[in-house]
C-alpha cells in the first residue's frame, strides 16, 4: 500500500507540473495575441504596459535595440505613434494596420518564470484613398511579413513581455508584390537616442529584408533528434554556390553587450529539454 501511495503521489506531482506548464503556455499565447490586438489599433500606451519594468527589458526591431522600459516607450509611444497616428493613443479614421499572429511555438523554462515564443506575423497596412491628403503617408497600401523570437517573464503570477525580437523579413507594395521589393525597402536607423529623439539605443549590423531569406534561429532543439540546426544551414547563399566567403553571416539570438543567459550551457540538448541549452534562463532574479 505504501508503495502504491508513493507512486500515486509521484503521478500527481507530474500531472501538476504538466498542467502548470500547459496553463503557462496558454497565458503566454494570450499575452502575445493581446499585444497584437493593441498594436492593430495603435493602442501604444496599452502595448507598453504589457512589458516588464525590469531594466533588462528590450525590443529588437529593424536592426536596432530599444533598451529598458524607457526605450520601449520611445519606440511605441514616440516613433510609431508620431509616424502613424499623429501622436495619439488609438486609431485614426482610414488607417489600416492589422497584424495576424500565427504559428506560435511556446516553451516554458524549467524555472517556471521564463519562456520563449516563436511566432509569425503577417501585416496588412495602408491608408484609405479618402484620407490621402490628410496624412504625410499619403495613399499607400502594403504587406509585411516577419518572425518573432521573444522572451517572457512571470512576475507576481502574471506573464509579461520581456525581451522582444521582431525580424521583419519582407515588405511589399500591394500592387507590385514582394518579388519587386527593393533591397532594404524600409529605411534603417542611422542615429541613436538622443541624437535621434525617437531612435534606438543601439544599432546592430543586422539588415535582413527581402530578398534576404536567412533563417531566424530557433530557440528550441529539433523535436526528434534533439539537436540544434547547423549555423551554416541557416544562411542563404546564391543558388548553386553553397556557403562561401561573402555570404551573409547567420542571424543570431543574443543579449545586449554579449552577456549570457543565467543558467545557459554550451552543450547539446538532453532528451525532453524544450529550449536550447545556451538559451536557458534559471530562476529570474527580481
Amino acid at each position: 500500500m505504501e508503495q502504491e501511495l508513493a507512486e500515486l503521489k509521484k503521478q500527481v506531482l507530474t500531472l501538476q507540473k504538466d498542467m502548470s506548464r500547459v496553463s503557462d503556455e496558454a497565458e503566454i499565447r494570450k499575452a502575445h495575441h493581446k499585444y497584437g490586438y493593441c498594436l492593430d489599433k495603435c493602442l501604444y500606451n496599452e502595448v507598453v504596459d504589457l512589458f516588464s519594468d525590469r531594466p533588462d527589458t528590450f525590443v529588437e526591431f529593424l536592426g536596432s535595440r530599444y533598451l529598458g522600459k524607457a526605450g520601449v516607450e520611445r519606440l511605441y509611444k514616440k516613433r510609431f505613434a508620431e509616424t502613424f497616428v499623429a501622436g495619439r493613443n488609438g486609431p485614426i479614421h482610414g488607417f489600416l494596420l492589422d497584424h495576424a499572429m500565427m504559428q506560435d511555438i511556446v516553451d516554458v523554462s524549467a524555472s517556471g518564470d521564463h519562456a520563449w515564443c516563436r511566432m509569425r506575423a503577417l501585416m496588412q497596412a495602408g491608408t484609405h484613398h479618402s484620407i490621402e491628403k490628410d496624412l504625410p503617408l499619403g495613399h499607400r497600401q502594403w504587406w509585411e511579413g516577419g518572425l518573432y523570437e521573444n522572451e517572457y517573464v512571470k512576475e507576481d503570477g502574471v506573464w509579461k513581455l520581456w525581451r522582444y525580437r521582431y525580424f521583419p523579413f519582407w515588405h511589399a507594395d500591394f500592387e507590385a508584390g514582394w518579388s519587386k521589393t527593393k533591397p532594404n525597402h524600409v529605411p534603417w536607423p542611422t542615429r541613436t537616442f538622443p541624437e535621434d529623439p525617437t531612435g534606438p539605443d543601439e544599432i546592430l549590423e543586422r539588415k535582413m529584408l527581402c530578398p534576404d531569406t536567412r533563417v531566424v534561429p530557433f530557440h528550441y532543439p529539433h523535436p526528434v533528434t534533439g539537436k540544434r540546426i547547423n549555423s551554416d544551414d541557416l544562411r542563404a547563399p546564391k543558388y548553386g554556390e553553397g556557403v562561401q566567403e561573402g555570404c551573409e553571416e547567420p542571424l543570431v539570438l543574443e543579449l545586449p553587450g554579449g552577456s549570457k543567459w543565467e543558467g545557459a550551457e554550451e552543450r547539446e540538448s538532453r532528451k525532453g529539454e524544450r529550449v536550447l541549452a545556451e538559451l536557458v534562463q534559471d530562476k529570474v532574479e527580481k
